[in-house]
C-alpha cells in the first residue's frame, strides 16, 4: 500500500481574512458564523473555577453527519479552560468551556478556532 504524506496546514475559507465573531452578553451566549473554519471570541464574563458553560455555533455549512472540531488558542487566563463540541446538529453544533482550575475563576477573553468537516451520510 502506497503511503501518502501531508506537508503543511489545511486552509479552508475564502480570501485571506478569517471570519470571526465575538460572544455578546455572557459565556453562553450563541454566536452565528456561517463559513467552513473561522474564529470566536469568547465574552470575557467570569468563567466560576470548576465551572462550565455550552452555547451554541449556529453555521449553515454544520449538517448532523459533521464533525466540527475546535480549538482554544488564546485568551483565556492561566490556560486551565478547555472546549469540547457537545452536540452536532443540521445548522448547528455545541460548545462547552470547562474551567479545570478548583480555585480560580477564568476572567479572558478565550478565542476560539474552528473547522468543520463534512461527514458521511448513512448508508
Amino acid at each position: 500500500m502506497a503511503r501518502t504524506t501531508f506537508a503543511g496546514p489545511i486552509h479552508v475559507g475564502v480570501g485571506t481574512s478569517v471570519p470571526a465573531v465575538t460572544q455578546a452578553t455572557s459565556r453562553a451566549t450563541g454566536v452565528t458564523l456561517n463559513a467552513p473554519s473561522g474564529q470566536i471570541t469568547m465574552n470575557a464574563a467570569s468563567l466560576a473555577a470548576a465551572a462550565e458553560a455550552t452555547f451554541t455555533v449556529t453555521n449553515s455549512f454544520v449538517k448532523s453527519t459533521s464533525v466540527p472540531v475546535v480549538a482554544l488558542s488564546s485568551g483565556q487566563t492561566a490556560s486551565t479552560s478547555i472546549v469540547n463540541v457537545t452536540a452536532v446538529a443540521n445548522g448547528s453544533f455545541d460548545i462547552t468551556v470547562t474551567n479545570l482550575n478548583a480555585a480560580t475563576a477564568d476572567t479572558g477573553a478565550g478565542v476560539i478556532n474552528f473547522i468543520v468537516f463534512g461527514g458521511v451520510a448513512a448508508q
